[in-house]
C-alpha cells in the first residue's frame, strides 16, 4: 500500500497510518501500536528534551522462544520500527530511510509481558539520523535492553 501524508500535518494519528502503510507484513505481524508521539517541546521542557515516540509490542507466543521469553530478534525490529516512527515525527511527516547501523544491548528477558519502546531522536540530520531506545518491560517498567541506531536518510 502507497502512503500518501495527511495535509494537516503530524499527530499520533498520523503516526499510526505510517506504521500501517509503510513497514513490511511481517512488521505488521509484531502487533505494534504508536501510545505516542512527540514532536514539538512540552512547556518547561529540559534542557536534553529529544523528540521521539513511545511503540508497544503486545505479548504474544509467536514472538517467544521457550519458556515465554520475548525473543532477541521481535525486540530488535521493535526498536528498529519504533525509531523509525520518532524521526518521522521529528521530521513532522514522512521521509524515506533505512537502518545503517543498530546496536542492541539486552539487559534482562522480557517474559509474558508487553514491551514498550521509547525511541528518542539524538540529532536529525539532512543524510543521517541518530537515535537511542529504551525497551521496557510494560508490566514493572524496568528496562530489558539499550538500544542506538544510524538512519540514512533517502
Amino acid at each position: 500500500m502507497q502512503y500518501e501524508p495527511k495535509a494537516e500535518g503530524f499527530d499520533i494519528e498520523e503516526a499510526r497510518r505510517v506504521l500501517v502503510n509503510v513497514f513490511a507484513p511481517w512488521v505488521q505481524d509484531l502487533g505494534l501500536s504508536v501510545e505516542e508521539v512527540c514532536d514539538v517541546p512540552p512547556a518547561g521542557f529540559a534542557a536534553d528534551w529529544q523528540p521521539g515516540a513511545i511503540l508497544r509490542m503486545a505479548f504474544s507466543e509467536r514472538l517467544c522462544r521457550h519458556g515465554g521469553v520475548v525473543c532477541g530478534q521481535a525486540l530488535m525490529a521493535l526498536a528498529d520500527t519504533s525509531m523509525v516512527i520518532a524521526i518521522v515525527a521529528a521530521n513532522r511527516g514522512y521521509r524515506p530511510m533505512t537502518t545503517v547501523d543498530q546496536t542492541t544491548h539486552f539487559m534482562r528477558a522480557a517474559a509474558s509481558c508487553d514491551v514498550l519502546a521509547d525511541a528518542r531522536v539524538v540529532r536529525l540530520g539532512r543524510t543521517m539520523s541518530f537515535g537511542r531506545v529504551t525497551l521496557l518491560n510494560a508490566a514493572d517498567n524496568k528496562p530489558v535492553a539499550m538500544v542506538s541506531s544510524a538512519f540514512a536518510m533517502l
